[in-house]
């Protein structure tokens, strides 16, 4: 237990520290943003490219392994959808936001730092294909739906550049490119500029767990919508739960890259998710509620599956011999 919490703890404590440095000195929101410019721009995609540049190119063609992935995290998107639309009578807008935030994890803040420490490098590999391919999904479902719904005004042509942009140059996706390229080339990185890329990967965990601290500081609170009743249990609970299930059914994977894919799907909601639902207009203030109710819950039910794993009590392979 002593080894979980001295993973945990450093963790969630950052988070901690930017939430109480953001009450306690008040500074306006926008004082955060050179800080989520470095961490998403610079820090994280150094992370990114130096884990990949190291790997062997074979490791990173696992295309089963993206596709047990994808499928789990876009059933439960589908199924959280239909019960905001179908069952809370709700519009298409509101049904795209409340599946994004059961299915849309915090897999670029929390992601990295989380299962780099809990299961070593090895985990950077499965990391970046979940990161980038629901990344893309989630880039290219969310505009296109809220064109259905007619919250997205673009003409049709417009709207297909926008996601193909949104997908091509975003910082994460440009770093894991570079870095299968060089992992596929086989070139050595010079001594200078691999240090410059070191320190900046270092800075990466601790300067965006620390950014997510604040951001939950600055969006307090209010009341808990009535929608999280399910939404929290599907993301928190179902999809690792699905994750692992499908890991079992599909292929034959590593030890490390199954956990850490199920650990991923446990994250709470990504901040992302508010960003989105700001830019549509829709679901404001509940978006804002999730992130800040599955990240607090994710203390006990991250902190559980990490103990459960490290005491193996779930087997890693759940299908032998299939």
């Amino acid at each position: 237990m002593s080894e979980i919490a001295a993973l945990i703890l450093p963790l969630f404590g950052l988070i901690f520290l930017g939430y109480l440095t953001a009450r306690l000195i008040h500074q306006p929101a926008d004082a955060l943003g050179w800080l989520n410019i470095f961490v998403i721009y610079l820090a994280l995609p150094a992370l990114f490219f130096k884990l990949l540049a190291r790997t062997p190119i074979e490791e990173l063609a696992r295309l089963d392994f993206v596709l047990a992935s994808l499928l789990s995290t876009y059933f439960i998107f589908a199924l959280v959808f239909a019960i905001a639309v179908a069952i809370g009578r709700n519009t298409i807008a509101i049904g795209t936001i409340q599946g994004l935030a059961a299915a849309y994890g915090n897999i670029g803040y929390m992601g990295p730092s989380i299962a780099i420490l809990a299961f070593g490098e090895k985990a950077a590999i499965p990391v970046a294909l979940i990161f980038c391919f629901e990344n893309m999904m989630h880039f290219a479902i969310a505009p296109c739906l809220m064109a259905i719904s007619g919250s997205e005004k673009r003409p049709f042509p417009s709207l297909v550049f926008l996601i193909a942009r949104r997908i091509i140059l975003h910082p994460f996706i440009l770093a894991t490119l570079a870095g299968i390229a060089v992992a596929w080339i086989g070139i050595g990185i010079p001594t200078a500029p691999e240090r410059l890329i070191e320190y900046l990967s270092q800075a990466a965990a601790p300067c965006a767990l620390f950014a997510m601290g604040v951001t939950l500081a600055l969006r307090p609170l209010k009341r808990v919508p009535l929608e999280l009743s399910y939404i929290v249990p599907f993301k928190l609970v179902l999809h690792p739960v699905l994750v692992y299930f499908a890991m079992g059914l599909v292929g034959d994977f590593d030890t490390v890259w199954i956990f850490t894919a199920v650990l991923l799907a446990s994250l709470p909601t990504a901040t992302n998710v508010f960003v989105l639902a700001h830019q549509y207009g829709v679901w404001v203030e509940r978006a804002s509620a999730t992130i800040l109710v599955t990240t607090a819950i994710s203390v006990v039910s991250v902190t559980a599956l990490l103990y459960a794993i490290k005491t193996g009590i779930p087997p890693a392979d759940l299908f032998p011999g299939h």
